[in-house]
């Protein structure tokens, strides 16, 4: 784990973060692994969007996708991710600051859902998918042109702000460029009351990527990713309090945040169950 004077410091802030589950697909095992799987067999997809809020601040880590792009890519929504959000009490018009891991079409979809947001993005992730490696499709099949274009009309409002690595954007949650997925992929690290806990993204699609030491197929760099699990592990409190991004794990390892919200929503703050 990464030791300095804010990580040392006896009075940040202690963060409440959820996982809200807002869509799901079918899938194998050798979907998700380069070089495919000898077991193959069911390894289904669960989406997510993540919510980090203390007394001060509300964040919101990604924005899911609609149900348009839902049918296109033959996923199953659930919910939108603003009917998710509401039913944590979040507001997606009043909500101020969004963090966006990197541009693919399940991470940044109804982003014009937020209309009064600050989008935080990687200057790496906007460069890479305005640039030269998008006339590939091996690059480009996980973006929506016409949501990039959105975000770059953001950028013309002042309303995405950029990073190169690693930043504080408040006392307690800092995000951290890692790659390989995308060449802007980025982590966020929450100071929660059981230490620190890293929303993985994509950096991480499942637990057994980063315990194995794996590769998902969809890869820009895939010696980045790899070396990316050592940082993950290095700015959580334990491998426990790393998150993968798309595993349905995550909702049978975390409790639900109440009875009402099972199968849609868990306390990430919470100790995991295994």
């Amino acid at each position: 784990m990464i030791t300095d004077h804010a990580t040392a410091a006896n009075d940040l802030p202690e963060y409440e973060v959820f996982a809200v589950r807002y869509a799901t697909r079918d899938a194998l095992r050798k979907n998700h692994f380069i070089g495919g799987d000898p077991h193959d067999g069911p390894m289904p997809m669960d989406y997510f969007v993540w919510v980090v809020r203390s007394p001060e601040h509300t964040f919101v880590v990604d924005t899911g996708f609609d149900a348009e792009v839902a049918a296109k890519r033959g996923r199953t929504l659930l919910r939108t991710p603003a009917q998710g959000l509401a039913l944590l009490g979040v507001d997606v018009n009043q909500v101020k600051d969004v963090i966006i891991t990197h541009l693919h079409y399940d991470h940044v979809g109804t982003f014009d859902s937020f209309p009064i947001a600050q989008f935080h993005l990687q200057d790496d992730e906007m460069a890479y998918a305005t640039g030269r490696h998008m006339r590939h499709k091996q690059f480009n099949h996980g973006y929506e042109v016409d949501e990039v274009i959105g975000m770059v009309r953001m950028v013309y409002k002042d309303r995405v702000s950029f990073y190169d690595g690693q930043a504080e954007l408040a006392p307690g949650l800092t995000i951290h460029r890692i790659g390989g997925h995308t060449h802007g992929m980025q982590c966020v690290r929450v100071h929660t009351r059981r230490g620190w806990v890293v929303l993985a993204s994509d950096t991480s699609h499942y637990y057994e990527h980063f315990e194995k030491k794996r590769a998902f197929t969809t890869m820009f760099n895939v010696a980045e990713a790899v070396d990316g699990y050592g940082k993950l592990e290095q700015l959580a409190a334990s491998p426990k309090h790393i998150v993968p991004g798309h595993d349905p794990l995550v909702m049978q390892r975390y409790p639900a945040v109440s009875k009402a919200l099972e199968g849609i929503a868990v306390s990430l703050h919470a100790d995991a169950s295994n």
